[in-house]
């Protein structure tokens, strides 16, 4: 570790010094497999063609300005995601977590408006929002939360996917205004709800009057196939976060809301100083421009499909393997023991994978991974396991 960087992150010990599709070139000439696309951000993998011309023009022309001026790139990003997510209006941050922390601020702003003034966000089970003092207060992790206490009032923890908790919590409290979750929790181990729980979730947050807030920082952006992974289900949420691919790479991330919900932010209620700036802004709209001009949307669910076959034919009479699951280009492998030196085994096999919940392989490679690529991955992975045994 160098000596005047914080010790914040398990390094594993591979620089890489280049990138191109989804491969990655260390600074010792090795080509690695990436799996892990820098946690699902890379989503049209290492130095697109597209990503890089739109960097390199903009950045040429104008950087940043303040958001206290009209920004163009900002305003036809936002467009472009009313049009894909179908909500109205959108606020602009650098990361996840400033999204989730933006959508907290309108739970409280709606709270505020219904007369309520200590209310109440439902939260899951193994939930992970970010890693600031209210998102981090609404995840599900003591390890995240470790130190940081007191954490941050007004989350009330339901198990995932139990709609008679949340329908038995409705009749109990009167102090809940908004339900924020995960479509696919991602950190905590790749896993779908049942089906139709997003659509009842849904019902309930229509009767009682609360805000369906769904974090897709992680599922979004074609992750799963869909745009967005609620609309899987045909779920149009109140508010809305996606981050990690919408950039490319470059940090970008958006609170999207419907018009009323919106509309509580006033000037002064919120802001940022980078959010949205014209080159961020200019490579998220390159980017969602990519997926659609590169038909990846079907190509996910076409190659996710393909990749949850091969692990099943490949590892799933694998004594370890307990599930297999997933959506799209978001897939875990679940295994009765912790699995995390799996990760440097992986590397000697020239694949980058991370492991999640001790025992979770999460596989999250860019949208633009070939049938070619996939079979390597499994292959690799399989190797990997084997080694293991050993």
């Amino acid at each position: 570790m160098p000596g005047h960087v914080m010790n914040t992150y398990g390094r594993i010990p591979v620089t890489f010094a280049r990138g191109e599709g989804v491969w990655l070139e260390s600074v010792d000439g090795e080509r690695y497999l990436d799996a892990l696309s820098g946690i699902a951000v890379c989503a049209l993998g290492h130095a697109h063609p597209a990503i890089v011309e739109t960097v390199c023009q903009q950045a040429s022309r104008l950087i940043h300005t303040s958001n206290i001026n009209p920004i163009p790139q900002q305003e036809a990003l936002a467009d472009k995601l009313a049009a894909v997510s179908g909500l109205d209006q959108a606020f602009f941050a650098n990361s996840g977590a400033e999204a989730n922390e933006a959508a907290l601020k309108l739970s409280r702003l709606h709270a505020r408006e219904k007369g309520i003034e200590r209310p109440q966000v439902v939260v899951f089970d193994s939930a992970f929002h970010g890693r600031t003092l209210a998102t981090l207060s609404a995840s599900d992790s003591a390890k995240v939360q470790q130190g940081f206490e007191p954490l941050v009032e007004g989350f009330v923890r339901l198990p995932y996917g139990d709609i008679d908790a949340l329908q038995a919590l409705a009749e109990e409290r009167s102090d809940v205004v908004a339900v924020l979750m995960e479509p696919i929790q991602g950190e905590g181990g790749v896993r779908p709800p049942p089906p139709g729980f997003l659509t009842a979730v849904r019902a309930l947050c229509d009767a009682q009057d609360w805000l369906l807030m769904l974090d897709e920082i992680q599922t979004g952006v074609g992750r799963t196939g869909q745009w967005y992974a609620c609309q899987h289900e045909g779920v149009q949420p109140d508010v809305l976060t996606t981050a990690k691919g919408l950039g490319a790479g470059v940090p970008v991330a958006a609170c999207l809301a419907t018009e009323r919900v919106a509309g509580y932010f006033k000037p002064g209620k919120h802001g940022s100083t980078f959010g949205g700036n014209p080159l961020a802004c200019a490579v998220a709209l390159k980017t969602l421009e990519t997926i659609e001009a590169e038909g990846l949307l079907p190509q996910v669910r076409e190659r996710g499909q393909q990749l949850q076959a091969l692990l099943e034919e490949k590892l799933g009479s694998d004594s370890r393997v307990v599930d297999i699951r997933g959506q799209g280009l978001m897939v875990g492998v679940e295994c009765d023991r912790p699995m995390n030196a799996l990760v440097g085994l992986a590397l000697e096999e020239r694949l980058i994978i991370n492991v999640t919940r001790d025992s979770v392989i999460r596989l999250v490679p860019p949208l633009i991974i070939s049938s070619e690529e996939v079979e390597a991955l499994v292959a690799r992975l399989q190797a990997a396991l084997s080694k293991l045994d050993a």
